[in-house]
């Protein structure tokens, strides 16, 4: 498996929880990242349409989304798929393995 890109990862951690729309993926992903990865609208549903490509995420259907306001109806919210996240704890198992080789070379402190 190839890793992730950040954003494609952050946007599988944004969905892991819950469905959103873009927007409150964006929100999520820079309130996790206390601002450090701040996601734009282009990069969003560039990385969105490759998530889709790989069936790592879904887009629901009206049925399937959130009964809210007016203004909702024109968001599209999407959903992580068994493969979306099966693929994101991979990428986490493998950033551990990274950061434990980092340990192991003492560029991170050990952990007691």
């Amino acid at each position: 498996m190839a890793p992730l890109s950040p954003q494609a990862f952050h946007i599988l951690v944004a969905l892991a929880e819950r469905d959103q729309h873009g927007y409150g993926i964006m929100l999520d992903v820079a309130d996790r990242t206390g601002g450090k990865l701040r996601l734009s609208p282009g990069t969003l549903y560039g990385s969105i349409k490759r998530l889709l490509e790989d069936g790592l995420i879904v887009e629901l259907n009206e049925k399937q989304r959130p009964k809210q306001g007016r203004d909702m109806e024109r968001r599209r919210y999407y959903r992580l798929t068994p493969l979306g996240r099966k693929t994101a704890m991979q990428e986490v198992a493998r950033m551990t393995e990274l950061l434990e080789q980092a340990r192991a070379h003492g560029l991170v402190a050990k952990t007691n």
